[in-house]
């Protein structure tokens, strides 16, 4: 009578196998997570811009006195009411239109914009953008009402 081996390992061709795999995945996750951290990145740098902005107009009208939101797009930083202050990651590209821009004036390129917010709710309106190759974020500031709008945009 033949008595039957079972073989309890792996041959070297299967373990080769495996470890290609393992690098093929490992290569596609860190590409995925790459885009997606900048994505992440562009996001939040959007919201915390347009969250400055209302709070900004929130405090014009709650302290009766106009307050100026400043962006240096070159500088990647902005400033808001009470002395708040925040930094744009280099990795993103900032464009400000603010009222002097709209109306065909260039801006010196280390300009810094503003945008002021009265007491009645109202501003001077302006438009900030952030972008990351393809995709971007657009803040709008109405001029008349002062309200704050965040939304998606690609890179025409």
């Amino acid at each position: 009578m033949h008595r039957r081996r079972d073989s309890a390992g792996v041959t070297l061709l299967e373990m080769l196998l495996v470890v290609a795999l393992l690098a093929i995945a490992a290569a596609l996750a860190g590409m995925v997570l790459s885009g997606g951290m900048r994505g992440m990145q562009l996001r939040a740098a959007s919201q915390d811009i347009a969250a400055q902005l209302r709070y900004t107009r929130a405090r014009a009208i709650a302290s009766g006195e106009p307050q100026r939101f400043t962006i240096e797009p070159r500088a990647h930083r902005w400033t808001g009411a009470e002395g708040r202050r925040g930094e744009i990651p280099a990795a993103l590209s900032v464009a400000f239109t603010g009222a002097r821009e709209a109306a065909g004036a260039a801006a010196p390129a280390d300009a810094q914009g503003a945008i002021l917010f009265f007491p009645d709710g109202a501003s001077t309106g302006g438009r900030i953008e952030l972008l990351s190759g393809d995709a971007g974020w657009r803040v709008d500031v109405g001029w008349l009402m002062g309200d704050v709008r965040l939304r998606r945009v690609g890179r025409s």
